[in-house]
């Protein structure tokens, strides 16, 4: 038996010799991939056809079979088939509009497995033939739009939108699907923007239509003029706004708290017996099972709507003391099968429930505490390349969030203070944190923590260069607001300088190897240029003087490493080779800090030696300090507090194209109309038709 005829619905057998029967809608499916026109015979054969429940699987699969000859036999049936399929849209007949989306989901998969190597146009002419295709998308989108803003039930809106998903993820490279040119001109913008804006809407079918909206807005973004990237960049509709950042803000926290479960069950009994056991061995494999699977494609969404719209980045500080949907579906939400964590929407229990447990003081959340709380998961673990691209795009939101005016405003607003509780990961060397003792600060201190915390935590052999470089630069960007506005945080900065003075180390102590693969001058150029900042500008952000006092204490503390980097960066900046004038910038960078050095350490040697003390405590080393500021020169450098703004073209447009590669072929797995189950769907319209 072939594998077509395996795939068709069998309904029994007669005898052990006869052939089993096939269903009606089968035979039906099989005249289509006859050479003659199937309503010849049957002038209610598209009537029929559409009142059939769909065999997904028996149409695709027989799509996928056809070779070339063939094609060209039966294109006049498929390209009639699609258009019937338009025009059922239209039926006020429930059953025949949901079998109409099932079977063009079916089409659309189907002919393009079976053409994967054909060109866009070629796909196009076998759908719907090339000389009518214009009017037959034109048909189809504005159908699709119709039943999106209409009164229809919420299971066909559903329907309407998993389609769509299944049109633009139908090829790998989303760029590659000339049928989306058609989606381009008869945009579904406005329909995606109503179902945000509504609250009953939204709650259904907001994630797919975020999805969605991400996808488009990525299709040849840098080729030609994309509508989508225009009309999402100009979006002032509060209503509208808050949805999406809504969704968005669900869908996170659906992850962070599914992340806590699981966090909390393994280690709780047996398992956190046995871990005491044996130590920390199972520690980081416990860690890495919590965070395998990352929702990129809600990520993407945050990225466009922030990097897009700056009226989106209101959204990012409103408070919600709770996560609430108001209205409740009337029908049952389609499931999809078990999906790893974090890649389904938020389900609507969730939605009705808060994201944190408010405690006495109404401690409440928004979009941008739940974002840093799930990039401090996802950014714990980047070994492999799908975790290193998740973390690598929480970084690049946060650049762009800190390069924002309005975004640093509120980050360093003294009147919207938060308990904002990261993720740590587990380390040796470490007590873990109990998030009770976390005060309430600006956020700026969260985004400032999450630095710290990816700084210490990731100084391994296969280094994350990127993901540093990011690191480093949102830290200074944050550092040229507060000079700027001479806004005092209160931080804990010598946490701060802590760390970086630690990677400077790590870098020293693995040259040999790091070179071999990474500039390491350009990243001890930016920790070098940090504490520059720290030493000419500091009396205008830290928030006392003591802050001062304690930065020049750790720099003269840690002299060893400077005096180390210096030792470095000058043998190579004085000998021919490609890290030359890379080694050289820094050499330059450090004549304040090796300044201080050579200044202060005389000092306290010569107080040690005058009152006969071997080794000096940190207040009588802070008291030489203050005692001899006056005779310290500094060098005025110019430019510390510039930085190159972010811009995706051309330096992320590769990053970008993967990332979106990578997200349609998760989105093409994870919706599936098999997943719609078609006997709810049938019952539900079988009672209203």
């Amino acid at each position: 038996m072939s594998q077509v005829e395996k795939k068709a619905g069998l309904l029994r057998r007669t005898s052990s010799s006869k052939k089993p029967l096939k269903e009606k809608v089968v035979l039906m499916y099989d005249e289509i991939f006859a050479k003659e026109d199937p309503a010849k015979n049957n002038p209610r054969f598209w009537d029929e056809l559409f009142l059939m429940k769909v065999n997904l699987e028996y149409l695709e699969s027989k799509l996928e079979s056809v070779d070339g000859e063939e094609v060209q036999r039966i294109q006049d049936n498929i390209n009639s088939l699609f258009h019937h399929c338009v025009q059922a849209l239209g039926e006020e007949h429930q059953i025949k509009v949901v079998n109409a989306l099932q079977t063009l989901c079916a089409l659309f998969r189907g002919v393009h497995q079976k053409n994967k190597s054909a060109s866009g146009f070629d796909i196009i002419n076998m759908l719907m033939g090339f000389d009518k295709a214009e009017q037959r998308m034109k048909d189809l989108m504005e159908r699709l739009d119709s039943l999106l803003c209409g009164d229809s039930s919420e299971s066909l809106k559903s329907l309407c939108l998993k389609l769509l998903l299944c049109l633009v993820t139908v090829t790998d490279n989303i760029s590659q699907n000339t049928i989306l040119e058609y989606v381009m001109i008869n945009s579904i913008f406005e329909a995606i923007l109503q179902i945000l804006s509504d609250v009953s809407s939204r709650g259904q079918h907001g994630y797919d239509a975020v999805v969605l909206l991400a996808l488009l807005v990525n299709y040849r973004k840098y080729e030609s003029v994309n509508p989508y990237i225009v009309k999402l960049s100009i979006v002032d509709d509060e209503p509208t706004l808050d949805g999406m950042g809504m969704v968005v803000h669900q869908a996170l926290a659906e992850y962070n708290r599914q992340y806590k479960d699981k966090e909390e069950e393994n280690q709780g009994g047996f398992f956190s017996t046995l871990t005491s056991m044996v130590g920390s061995m199972f520690i980081a494999d416990a860690d890495e099972k919590l965070s395998v699977q990352t929702n990129e494609a809600i990520l993407l969404a945050l990225y466009e709507a922030v990097h897009l719209n700056r009226n989106f980045i209101t959204v990012l500080a409103q408070s919600h003391p709770e996560i609430d949907i108001a209205a409740t579906p009337t029908t049952p939400t389609p499931t999809t099968p078990t999906t790893p964590l974090g890649t389904t929407p938020p389900s609507l229990d969730m939605m009705n429930n808060p994201e944190l447990p408010l405690d006495p003081n109404l401690q409440t959340s928004n979009l941008l505490i739940t974002f840093l709380k799930y990039a401090s998961i996802v950014m714990q673990d980047t070994k492999d390349e799908h975790r290193l691209n998740s973390a690598r795009l929480c970084l690049i939101i946060l650049t762009c969030i800190a390069e924002d005016q309005y975004a640093d405003a509120f980050l360093h607003d003294d009147n919207m203070n938060f308990r904002v509780t990261l993720h740590r990961m587990p380390m040796r060397h470490r007590k873990k944190t109990v998030g009770k003792n976390i005060p309430s600060r600006p956020l700026v201190c969260a985004v400032l923590d999450l630095m710290v915390e990816f700084i210490v935590t990731h100084m391994m052999k296969d280094f994350p260069m990127d993901l540093y470089l990011r690191c480093v630069q949102i830290i200074h960007k944050l550092l040229c607001y507060q000079k700027k506005c001479r806004i005092r945080l209160h931080y804990t900065w010598r946490e701060l300088w802590s760390a970086l003075i630690n990677l400077l180390k790590f870098l020293l102590s693995n040259e040999t190897t790091l070179l071999a693969k990474h500039n390491i001058f350009h990243l001890a150029l930016l920790i070098v240029n940090l504490f520059n900042m720290f030493i000419t500008y500091g009396d205008t952000f830290l928030p006392t003087s003591n802050s001062y006092d304690e930065l020049y204490y750790e720099i003269v503390r840690m002299h060893q490493v400077f005096d180390n980097l210096y030792c470095m960066v000058l043998r190579v900046s004085t000998n021919a080779g490609q890290w030359k004038e890379p080694a050289s910038k820094v050499t330059h960078a450090l004549v304040n800090v090796r300044a201080i050095i050579n200044h202060f350490n005389p000092k306290i040697e010569s107080y040690a030696a005058v009152n006969h003390i071997s080794q000096l405590s940190e207040e009588q080393v802070l008291e030489v300090v203050r005692s001899n500021y006056d005779t310290l020169t500094l060098k005025l450098q110019d430019g510390l507090d510039q930085y190159e703004r972010y811009s995706e073209q051309p330096k992320e447009a590769a990053f970008f194209k993967e990332l979106v590669r990578s997200i349609s072929l998760n989105v093409r797995k994870n919706v599936s109309l098999n997943n719609l189950s078609q006997d709810v769907l049938l019952k539900e319209f079988s009672t209203i038709s």
